[in-house]
This record gives C-alpha cells, sequence and structure tokens, in this order.
C-alpha cells in the first residue's frame, strides 16, 4: 500500500511540475493577450494568456509580413477539445496555410469564463522550411485573436473582426527576469528607490538633438549599497519624444557639483565635472533592467562619487507645441550586498562628423575600436564577465555585433544582432557570461542601410544623424568607463580621394589633388560620386588609421590620447559554423497533401484519408473539460489524463489506504 500511495505522490508532483512553471520572460503584447516563454537549450517554451473565448495566434518574422510570417494557431472547441496548429503565411494579404510538418507541441490548454490559455513548444531549428529559426536576433512577435474559433479543425479562420498586432521581442536573450520565485519576490519587499526625473522639461520648438542634463546627488545612506535593476518612468504620452537617458557618475570638484544639483547645467561645465563613467543607460524601446544575482551597481558614500547626471535625449521632430517632460528612471538599491561590482562599458564610434555614411547603399559597415592597450591597462589577470550589452544606432542601423580578437584570432561574437530594429533597443542577458582578458581586442561593428537617405549622413548626437555603441555591463568593476575610436582625419581625406588641405584656411579647403584645389571640404562631402566610389571608400575607412580614444573614471587613459594606430592584424576570422539541417520526411497522407500548400479553406471529403488523419489527431491537441476554475488537462502524451481524474484517483487510493 505504501508504494501505492508513493506512485500516486508522484504522479501528482509531475502534474503540479507540468501545471507551474518558472517563467523567465514575459510580454503584454496588448491588453488581453499575455505572452510567457522559457528558452531551454534546444527548445523554447510558451504559453499564450488570452481574453477571448475564440482562436488565439502567435507568430514570428522578420519582415513585419511581407516575406512570410510562421505561426501558430490555437482554440478549444465546444467540446472542450485543444486544437494547435502550425501555419504558414506566405504575404501580409494571404491566409494561413497548414504546415505539412506539424513542429509545435501542445503541453497544456484550457478555457475558463474569459480567457483561453495555450501552452506550448517548438526547436529553435525545427529544419522546416516555413518555420523561422528562432535565434539571439531580434524577432519581430505578431499576435491575433478572436472572439470565434474556425468552423471546423482545416476550416478558414473567420474573415472579418481579428484583433492583431506586432513587436520585436529578444525570445532567446531578454534583459530582465520577469516572473519570479516567492523568494526573490519577499526579497523586492526590501528595495528602496532612488527616484532621478527631470523637472518640466519644455519640449516646443526643440531643434534635435535636446540634450538636458539634470544633476543628482545620491541617497542619504550611510553604507555601500547595490542598484540591483532599474526601469524608465516615462511621462504619459510622451514615450514618442524621449529617445534614451544615461545616468553618468561625476567625479568632479564637489563644490562645484553640489552648487547644480538639482539644475540644468551648460555643456561648457561638463569637462572639469568629470561626468564619463556611465551608471544606467535607456534607449527607445527598453523596459530596464535586472541585474544578476551576483552582481548589483555601487552607490558608496565613502569612497564613490556622490554626484550623478543624467542625460536625456529628446526628439520632437514634428514641432509639437505645449508639451514638457517630467520622465526619468527609478533605481533599486539595497544594503544586501551582491558577490561583484557591476560596471558599464562602452564600446563604439565617438560621435563626430569624420563618422561618414555613404547616401543610397543597402549596407555600409562601420567600426568602433577598443584596443589592446586600452584593455591591457584596465583589465585585471583574472579578468571581466560580460553577461549583459545593448546596442545603440539611430535610424539607419541594421545590424550590431561586439567582436572579440585575442591573440590575433577572433573569438565568436560577445553578441550579434543581424536583424537589429532602432525603434527596440533592450538589453539582452548573455546565456553565459564572455570573458574579456587584458589585451584583448573589442570592435563594435554596425551595419547600416543608407538606401532611404539621398545625401551622406554623419555622426553625432542628432536623430538624423548616426552613431555605433555597444554598452556591456560586466563584473568585477574596473576603471576604464568608455573605448571609443575616430576615424583618423588622414584616412578619411584618402576615402575622399584628398590629398592634402590647404593650412590656415577657412572655410577649409582642397589643395591637392589639382582636379579638386580651391574645393572647399564641405563641397567636395556634398558632391562625391558615391555611387562609383563607395567601394573604394568603404575599404579606405574599415583598413586605414584610426585615434583610440580610452577614457576612465578619472578621465583619458595616460599615453593614449595622441595615437593613431592601424586596424589590428587578425590571422584567424571568425566564421560562422554551418550545422546541417535533415528535413524530417513526410509523414502521412494529410502531410504529402499540406506539402502542395493547398488552400486549408478548400472542402475536404469526410470519408477521405486525408480528413480521418487530421479526426484522428495528427493535429496536435488534446482533451479537457471546460472549467472556470483553471486548466483540468493538457499534455503533448498520446493519451492526455485530466488533473482533475488525478486528483480523484489519487484521493480514492489514498483513502483507501488509510481504511
Amino acid at each position: 500500500m505504501k508504494t501505492v500511495i508513493a506512485s500516486c505522490l508522484l504522479l501528482l508532483l509531475s502534474v503540479s511540475g507540468v501545471l507551474s512553471v518558472e517563467w523567465k520572460h514575459s510580454a503584454i503584447l496588448d491588453n488581453n493577450f499575455l505572452l510567457l516563454w522559457t528558452p531551454d537549450e534546444t527548445d523554447v517554451l510558451f504559453e499564450i494568456q488570452a481574453k477571448t473565448l475564440g482562436y488565439v495566434s502567435l507568430g514570428f518574422t522578420k519582415d513585419d509580413g511581407e516575406l512570410g510570417t510562421d505561426m501558430v494557431i490555437g482554440w478549444v472547441d465546444n467540446n472542450g477539445q485543444i486544437h494547435l496548429q502550425d501555419r504558414h503565411v506566405k504575404n501580409a494579404s494571404g491566409d494561413p496555410q497548414m504546415d505539412s510538418s506539424q513542429d509545435y507541441y501542445l503541453q497544456l490548454g484550457y478555457e475558463n469564463k474569459t480567457h483561453t490559455v495555450l501552452r506550448f513548444s517548438r526547436q529553435y531549428d525545427t529544419c522546416d522550411l516555413r518555420d523561422l529559426k528562432i535565434t539571439n536576433d531580434t524577432m519581430r512577435v505578431v499576435w491575433q485573436y478572436h472572439v470565434e474559433e474556425p468552423v471546423s479543425v482545416t476550416g478558414r479562420l473567420p474573415e472579418h473582426g481579428a484583433v492583431r498586432g506586432s513587436r520585436p521581442l529578444y525570445l532567446v536573450q531578454g534583459g530582465a527576469q520577469t516572473k519570479q520565485s516567492t523568494r526573490n519576490q519577499e526579497a523586492e519587499e526590501s528595495l528602496k528607490t532612488w527616484d532621478i526625473f527631470n523637472q518640466q522639461v519644455s519640449l516646443s520648438d526643440i531643434k534635435d538633438p535636446l540634450l538636458r542634463r539634470r544633476f543628482v546627488k545620491i541617497p542619504n545612506v550611510d553604507r555601500k549599497q547595490h542598484v540591483v535593476k532599474y526601469e524608465p518612468v516615462i511621462q504619459p504620452g510622451n514615450h514618442k519624444y524621449l529617445h534614451h537617458m544615461t545616468l553618468y557618475e561625476c567625479r568632479g570638484d564637489p563644490a562645484e557639483l553640489e552648487a547644480i544639483v538639482n539644475t540644468y547645467a551648460s555643456v561648457s561645465n561638463l569637462l572639469s565635472l568629470q561626468c564619463n563613467t556611465i551608471a544606467a543607460i535607456w534607449s527607445v524601446g527598453s523596459e530596464g533592467f535586472n541585474y544578476p544575482p551576483e552582481a548589483g551597481s555601487p552607490i558608496d558614500p565613502h569612497y564613490g562619487p556622490h554626484y550623478y547626471m543624467l542625460e536625456t535625449h529628446y526628439t520632437n521632430p514634428q514641432m509639437d507645441l505645449f508639451i514638457s517632460d517630467s520622465s526619468g528612471l527609478r533605481l533599486y538599491y539595497t544594503d544586501r550586498l551582491r558577490i561583484h561590482d557591476a560596471g558599464i562599458l562602452s564600446i563604439g564610434i565617438d560621435p563626430n562628423w569624420r563618422h561618414i555614411i555613404p547616401p543610397g547603399q543597402p549596407e555600409v559597415i562601420s567600426e568602433g575600436h577598443c584596443i589592446s592597450d586600452c584593455t591591457r591597462e584596465t583589465i585585471p589577470n583574472s579578468g571581466i564577465n560580460i553577461f549583459a550589452v545593448t546596442m545603440h544606432t539611430h535610424q539607419l542601423g541594421r545590424k550590431v555585433r561586439l567582436r572579440q580578437i585575442r591573440h590575433k584570432e577572433e573569438l565568436p561574437p560577445i553578441a550579434s544582432d543581424t536583424n537589429y530594429d532602432p525603434s527596440y533597443q533592450e538589453y539582452r542577458k548573455l546565456q553565459k557570461p564572455a570573458r574579456v582578458n587584458p589585451g584583448d581586442y573589442l570592435i563594435a561593428e554596425c551595419t547600416y542601410s543608407s538606401e532611404s537617405r539621398h545625401t551622406m549622413t554623419l555622426g553625432g548626437q542628432a536623430t538624423r544623424e548616426e552613431t555605433c555603441l555597444v554598452s556591456s555591463l560586466y563584473y568585477p568593476r574596473i576603471e576604464l568607463s568608455l573605448c571609443y575610436s575616430l576615424p583618423s582625419l588622414r584616412t578619411v581625406l584618402e576615402s575622399l580621394g584628398i590629398q592634402k588641405l590647404t593650412p590656415g584656411v577657412t572655410p577649409v579647403t582642397i589643395q591637392k589633388p589639382a582636379n579638386l584645389a580651391n574645393m572647399t571640404l564641405e563641397n567636395r562631402l556634398l558632391s562625391y560620386d558615391w555611387s562609383t566610389n563607395f567601394q573604394t571608400f568603404q575599404r579606405v575607412t574599415r583598413r586605414g588609421t584610426f585615434k583610440p580614444l580610452c577614457s576612465t573614471n578619472k578621465g583619458p587613459l595616460k599615453d593614449t590620447e595622441n595615437l593613431e594606430v592601424p586596424y589590428p592584424t587578425i590571422l584567424a576570422p571568425f566564421e560562422e559554423p554551418s550545422v546541417p539541417c535533415s528535413k524530417k520526411p513526410l509523414r502521412n497522407n494529410l502531410s504529402i497533401l499540406l506539402s502542395e500548400d493547398e488552400d486549408i479553406g478548400a472542402p475536404m471529403d469526410p470519408d477521405s484519408d486525408e480528413t480521418n488523419a487530421v479526426e484522428r489527431g495528427q493535429l496536435v491537441r488534446s482533451k479537457v473539460s471546460r472549467s472556470s476554475d483553471g486548466p483540468t488537462a493538457g499534455s503533448s502524451s498520446a493519451r492526455p489524463v485530466s488533473v482533475a481524474l488525478m486528483l480523484a484517483v489519487a484521493t480514492v487510493v489514498v483513502g483507501a489506504a488509510f481504511r
């Protein structure tokens, strides 16, 4: 009898494991559609919670559906039966068609009085050409739901009345753990908050960029604290005016800083204020950041800075009137210190006119270099561990990656996004921290598409200008804070076919070659034949010399200010490994039929083998009893058993054991 009781308890525990999942990520796609997901080694587990009793749908695309969308559709029918279907849409206006290979696997599903809940999994790479690979790149998630269900298992979706939307997400490397355990929730109750907000900044009639720098003092604490997370607090209706916010530590003269606390200081004071170490950063599309359990950003009243600067970049392209803003950052801190002090190292190109992006090009590559001399002088022998990054360009960015070279060999990228979306600059946590050793060489590489521009784009702060930055969160904290580069003047001139400028002349004019003599530099930039000379420009820019800009929390790194260095020697470039994927064979007559892309709404013979295959369960499904109290069934096993039935059996067996 004890064996029977133990078996029943084991059964109950396994059922509880199916129903209870500690989700790593979540996103409210709209007020009625919640998406939860947890990436694993080979697949991703998803759950949809939608306020509808009709069908729900989730899809993935890299181009907002223009070339097709991989999607899964599910519902619970009037008989309490769950349906989950792997479909695809060939183009933005087409109807979803059934995939010949059904690669989404149902784990749980039910309806209550208001919601439909479906839990399912799929592999990152299903080896199905109609399924989009789930990667570390930005994925555009599309969703859809309706108050009605399809009229039949193979029927079309209702034609009108669907609610739909799309947004970019990181499905593999999200920035924060949103579903927390009870222990974590209890720890959060002890967190204190530090609000750093702007004060009614007028946004009317501004020119881009509008930068506002507000100076604040640390909270009144008597010992070291750790910031363990931060989030934006954006004034309702003002999202479209905020481009990014950066919080800097300031280590200048205390008396000078104290005099400007809670004010906006002029730009001319910045150099002496020494506000050059990033403490927190927010960009458009981000929801903030949660530090990992082993690290936190320090607030130290004894050894750390007492003053900070919040720099906010506003944009108002429509010149809206009577707009003001009081948005800012909310930091959560605690005196329960983590193991490591964390820091932020920013790698990229210094915002400057020498960063040139020619017009009309599908791909323009720019690189910001963090040279070996900078890391050798600042990183300890034990190295630092990068655990998260945020990538930042303006409007033209399409790809970003952080490259790492060690002893002239290129390692796999620390982070990479080949589908970068400038409107979604969220943090991404690395699946495993990346070790950076002293002497390692880092490159922030940005790929832009300038096909929409008829004139060149220069580097700068404005949203119509461009930038290339990768901010890396790491531990243990070191003094190095900014590691930028800037193309040397001679490289820029060579890329434009200029041999020599006329010294001491304003405006700047060209002396050589003779055919360009007396032309101003500005006119050369504006009149350059980019279509003919682009490849030469790109080659010279990427292989010329540049000026490294290494800055610590005390200012520029000694002996690096006057350097001009060549592109690094890479003897073994990194090549992305190619993993062959064997397509699974078609599994039944229905799969063969669907592989021919037949319209799923076409009538089917009720006695045909294909229809019988559907009714026998070739589409992944499971039986449930409708209940307003939650799930009563749900399993991807061949013979699903309801939870209610298992509880009843266990009750009878356990009761019999004690009679």
